[in-house]
């Protein structure tokens, strides 16, 4: 309940203020003291000014410097930047003229006709020459206004001065090469200088000359400079030897603009031309016809009326310095009083005992957006008062007038100036004066809209919470660990099991998930594990099983995970659904893959059965001649036991190659079930060869095979892999014969080698064939359902191929094998793991399955 506040003289009395202690302390000084005391403070102020007027000249001088140097430095890396650009777009169109000429694409005549029209567009370029591998001129050019360029002569040999040593640079380097700048002989100029560019010649990579581009350097600041850089400042060109080669700069100042030490030159600036280098540098320097700052008057005009200003500030100084004493003890107690008032977040008002608002703090005027000025001496109904609770709120004033508040405050509803209503809350207390008299009441409020906004959204998600779980399409309980109690439990939960818990523990059990009897300590409602970190518990992922409950006749999918509840106890959540369909479509999809696998098998032999055919007539023709032989020389006597001996080895040897391949194609097509155990990678790929070299003789195409020596077992279905095997070399052969490939390129390759893919040590079969590859359109679509390029296709074998190989956790990819530019073939490659991973029922498996199936 508030308190009334301190008033000023109490709050002195409380302790020492700085003020007071500022007055002992100067009470103590002797007067001789105090008198120089107040004659050096105003001294002391005076030369604070004049040390802040001299730091603000200086510090603008300090600017202004600054602004022009960057304002040179930026104009300055701008004409570099266009001179650098025009540099090098001469030197790329003598790059192009020099290829030309290196690939014999140019004759002399044409170089200088090229030449001429280079120099005509670019004034800078006074002459082009080419120079051979002996510096004997080819070919040149020379611009008529080039004056300190004589005529160079076809033949002439230059001389090794004449190109500053770039020649021999240019020729070791293979780059075109700038040279440094050459002072020309014949110039009318003084220091008239010229910049040469050698380009070098490359002859099926022998030297064979260079490509000598000669510039004015007054040429290049003519025409390569900006216009608006040289009108602004003073601009040269100038050698690593500071020799100004073009342009001109200003002389040093002297006069009245070095009056004062601060007093600087003009800004300048200089940087390298690029890509000439260090040995030609861009100056520039600015024109200042300013007579600095003291020529201007303004610094005089400043002093001027900054020793006004000092005179002015002592006398007013000694005239506030008694009128500020005066004030001091009432600045104290308005400022004590005030900063009280604006740190507090609660609202205050003060009524008297006829209810008429006597005070109000800035706090309560915030809230309700009024003034002070239109609150204090109101009566009720009050400003701030809703009009449709006038009648209420007049209830609750004058039970605040009679004290008969609660003393834990009530709710109200408040008006804001702009009609906005909020929530607050209200605490009266009677105001007592220092005599100890009540003259009125003490009101604080608090705006609650905020905190009770957040308590109904808390509410109302809370009810969604609950909606939501009591429409789940799935059973969720909770409990605490090792209890039966339940915690919560959704509506389908109860609509199954009742309100029992035991339902709860049975399904934890059958998950797997370890559970805990209860004990004494459970019994009495107290967690056994309460002071234990349980963070790597609730952070735990989810345990999974689906099991069959007899009493519901349903296969349900559990999850279980621990969780803190809400008393800080470790509970168990189990969400138990529904997936009976589910079950039953999987057993529906397995079936109907396995009657896909097996009609695959069954064309695959259909498809291969003239070549069987014609297999088996060569030892049932064997065994035919051979007998027919045997009976006739038996009839003749004309043979031996020997002779007859090795004729029926032979016969059946045959009889045995005959049985082999009925014994191989009917354990083939033979329905089995799904038989996953350890194969030998050898004896699978030799059997599934057998069966897949009968269909490429026929198509006359040669099989080949590297298989890794050491390989390591597989878990696989034998049966399937070697059908994937079967189908992808029948693929290749028939791949071949429709490209009409000679008999030489007929080649069918298979490899089996170890590898690690994917993290894991896998073993990849890889069928190479020499065919006609696959389109992109074919590629896009290949291991898509019923889709074949073959006529009497089904489009079901490499979708069928995939979904086996990615059933044993697998992957099956196609590419085509190119020579150059040329497809050449195709590769198909998939690969095993040597050690699956747990298989998986996924939706992709069984609805490939299904789709390669079809619907029986």
């Amino acid at each position: 309940m508030p308190q009334p506040l301190l008033s000023p003289t109490t709050a002195a009395k409380a302790g020492p203020a700085p003020l007071a202690l500022w007055r002992s302390w100067w009470r103590k000084q002797s007067p001789s003291r105090q008198d120089r005391f107040i004659v050096l403070g105003p001294l002391f102020a005076v030369l604070l000014f004049l040390a802040a007027v001299v730091a603000a000249f200086g510090y603008l001088r300090i600017e202004e410097i600054d602004r022009e140097q960057q304002a040179v430095t930026r104009d300055v890396e701008y004409a570099q930047q266009r001179l650098r650009l025009r540099l090098l777009e001469r030197q790329e169109q003598l790059m192009r003229i020099g290829r030309d000429a290196s690939n014999y694409e140019i004759d002399a005549e044409e170089f200088v006709i090229q030449a001429e029209a280079l120099v005509n567009q670019n004034p800078e370029l006074m002459a082009i020459s080419w120079v051979d591998s002996k510096r004997r001129i080819k070919a040149s050019y020379v611009s008529p206004s080039a004056h300190g360029i004589g005529s160079r002569s076809v033949g002439e040999q230059l001389k090794v001065g004449e190109m500053d040593g770039t020649y021999e640079l240019a020729r070791d380097l293979r780059q075109p090469v700038y040279s440094r700048p050459l002072v020309l002989q014949n110039a009318r100029q003084f220091n008239e200088a010229s910049l040469q560019l050698q380009v070098p010649l490359d002859e099926q990579g022998r030297f064979a000359g260079v490509i000598m581009g000669e510039y004015s350097v007054d040429g290049l600041l003519r025409f390569g400079i900006p216009t608006e850089i040289t009108a602004k400042y003073a601009v040269a060109l100038v050698d690593d030897k500071e020799t100004v080669l073009a342009g001109n700069l200003p002389p040093p100042r002297n006069g009245a603009a070095q009056l004062m030490p601060w007093a600087e030159g003009a800004a300048k600036y200089e940087i390298p031309v690029s890509p000439v280098g260090n040995g030609l540098l861009i100056r520039a320097e600015g024109y200042r016809a300013s007579q600095g700052v003291v020529g201007s008057g303004f610094f005089w005009l400043v002093s001027a009326l900054s020793t006004l200003t000092v005179w002015m500030l002592l006398g007013n100084w000694r005239h506030t310095r008694r009128k500020v004493q005066a004030q001091e003890a009432l600045l104290t107690e308005t400022h004590f009083r005030r900063a009280m008032e604006n740190s507090m977040l609660t609202g205050m008002r003060a009524l008297d005992l006829q209810g008429r608002i006597t005070y109000v703090n800035p706090a309560f005027c915030q809230m309700t957006g009024l003034s002070e000025d239109e609150l204090v001496g109101c009566t009720a109904p009050f400003p701030h008062w809703p009009e449709s609770e006038l009648t209420t709120l007049m209830a609750r004033l004058e039970d605040e007038l009679d004290g008969r508040t609660p003393a834990g405050g009530f709710e109200v509803r408040v008006k804001r100036k702009n009609g906005n209503i909020f929530d607050a809350r209200m605490y009266v207390s009677p105001l007592i004066d220092p005599h100890g008299q009540q003259t009125g009441w003490m009101t604080s409020m608090t705006d609650i809209t905020e905190p009770k906004r957040i308590r109904e959204e808390l509410t109302a998600s809370y009810e969604r919470f609950t909606t939501v779980l009591e429409g789940l399409d799935a059973a969720v309980s909770v409990a605490p660990l090792g209890s039966s109690e339940l915690l919560f439990a959704n509506k389908l939960y109860r609509s199954w099991f009742g309100s029992l818990g035991s339902s709860h523990v049975n399904l934890v059990a059958q998950v797997g998930v370890p559970t805990f009897a209860p004990t004494g300590d459970a019994l009495d409602a107290v967690d056994g594990m309460a002071g234990f970190p349980t963070d790597s518990l609730t952070d735990a992922q989810t345990a999974n099983a689906e099991i069959f409950v007899p009493e519901l006749a349903k296969w349900l999918e559990v999850r279980s995970r621990y969780l803190t509840w809400v008393d800080g106890r470790l509970a168990q959540m189990v969400i138990a659904t529904d997936i009976t369909p589910r079950r039953h479509a999987e057993e529906q999809a397995a079936q109907q893959n396995e009657r896909a696998q097996n009609a695959s098998r069954l064309i695959t032999m259909g498809e291969m059965a003239s070549s069987v055919a014609h297999e088996l007539n060569q030892p049932l023709t064997a065994i035919n001649n051979y007998c027919n032989g045997m009976v006739s020389r038996i009839k003749a006597n004309q043979i031996s036991n020997d002779d007859l001996l090795v004729a029926l080895e032979k016969t059946a040897k045959q009889a045995w190659r005959a049985g082999q391949i009925i014994q191989r194609i009917r354990a083939f097509v033979k329905r089995s079930e799904p038989n996953r155990a350890s194969a030998e990678v050898a004896t699978l790929v030799s059997n599934a060869m057998e069966l897949a070299e009968i269909e490429l003789r026929r198509h006359h195409v040669r099989l080949s095979h590297h298989i890794a020596a050491r390989l390591p077992d597989i878990l696989v279905d034998r049966i399937l892999i070697e059908q994937v095997l079967i189908n992808l070399m029948k693929n290749a052969a028939e791949s071949i014969a429709q490209s009409h490939r000679p008999t030489a390129q007929r080649n069918v390759e298979l490899r089996v080698v170890p590898k690690h893919i994917e993290g894991q040590d896998v073993v990849e079969f890889s069928v190479m064939d020499s065919g006609q590859g696959l389109s992109p359109e074919v590629m896009e679509r290949l291991f898509e359902a019923f889709y074949s390029t073959k006529a009497e296709g089904m489009g079901i074998g490499l979708k069928l191929c995939r979904s086996i190989v990615e059933s044993h956790q697998g992957r099956l990819e196609a590419a085509n094998l190119y020579n150059g530019d040329d497809v050449v073939g195709c590769r198909f490659t998939f690969w095993i793991p040597v050690v699956p991973l747990v298989p998986t029922a996924g939706p992709d498996t069984d609805t490939i399955a299904i789709e390669a199936a079809g619907t029986p």
